[in-house]
C-alpha cells in the first residue's frame, strides 16, 4: 500500500513561487513514475509533469520554463518547484505515483495553490 501526502500549497502573488513537496510511504516508490497534477474548478485534472525512475522527466507546455519536478529515491519524496507563478496556475496539486506493472495510480489529498493578482 502506498500513501502520498503533499505539503506547500498556499497564497502567492503572480511571479512568486512556491515549492510543492509529496511524500510517499511504502518501498515501490523508487521504481515507479511519480508525478504531479493538477485540477482547477471547473477543469478536468490535467498533468503538470512527471519524473521517471531513472529521473526523466516530462512537462506541460503551459508549465514548461517555470515549474521544475525532481525526486529523493532515499527519503521517498518528490518536490515540484514553481516560479513565475501566474493566476491560472490556481488550482489543486495532487501527488501521483503510477505503478509500474500494472499501471494502478496512487493520489494525494491534493494542496491547493492560488495565485493573485
Amino acid at each position: 500500500q502506498v500513501q502520498l501526502v503533499e505539503s506547500g500549497g498556499g497564497l502567492v502573488q503572480a511571479g512568486g513561487s512556491l515549492r510543492l513537496s509529496c511524500a510517499a510511504s511504502g518501498n515501490i516508490f523508487s521504481s515507479n513514475t511519480v508525478a504531479w497534477y493538477r485540477q482547477a474548478p471547473g477543469n478536468q485534472r490535467e498533468l503538470v509533469a512527471d519524473i521517471s525512475s531513472s529521473g526523466n522527466t516530462n512537462y506541460a507546455d503551459s508549465v514548461k520554463g517555470r515549474f521544475t519536478i525532481s525526486r529523493d529515491n532515499t527519503r521517498n519524496m518528490v518536490y515540484l518547484q514553481m516560479n513565475s507563478l501566474k493566476p491560472e496556475d490556481t488550482a489543486v496539486y495532487y501527488c501521483n505515483l503510477r505503478r509500474r506493472y500494472d499501471g494502478y495510480r496512487y493520489w494525494g489529498q491534493g494542496t491547493q495553490v492560488t495565485v493573485s493578482l
